[in-house]
């Protein structure tokens, strides 16, 4: 079992930055592939990036490729989503989820948990 804990979202101006984290209960975090995904009101969850068990592979999407940096500490149980030059369009409420199988897909379902979220909101 795996309990997750997101934190650091909240209101910035456009060309800002922000600091996500997400902080893991469960003895097996290290093992888990993590990743942040988003939701805007009416549209369905995106995957934002995901990072493997080991730390050493990470992925993106297009839309935050060279804005956002995905990052884990297994000494503190918590995976991090650094933001920077946010827009708008980043706005939504920004979950973070853990996958078993130790890689980081892109597709929630392929996930078994999954934090509360955070909400991001990127004013023009």
């Amino acid at each position: 079992q795996v309990h997750l804990l997101e934190s650091g979202g909240g209101l910035v101006q456009a060309g800002g930055s922000l600091r996500l984290s997400c902080a893991a209960a469960g003895r097996t975090f290290s093992s888990y592939g993590m990743a942040w995904f988003r939701q805007a009101p009416g549209l369905e969850r995106e995957f934002v990036s995901g990072i493997n068990w080991s730390g050493d592979r990470q992925s993106y999407a297009d839309s935050v490729k060279g804005r956002f940096a995905i990052s884990r500490d297994h000494g503190k149980n918590t995976v991090y989503l650094q933001m920077n030059s946010l827009k708008p369009e980043d706005t939504a409420v920004y979950y973070c989820a853990a996958q078993a199988s130790g890689v980081a897909v892109g597709i929630p379902s392929e996930y078994d948990y999954w934090g509360q979220g955070t909400q991001v909101t990127v004013s023009s």
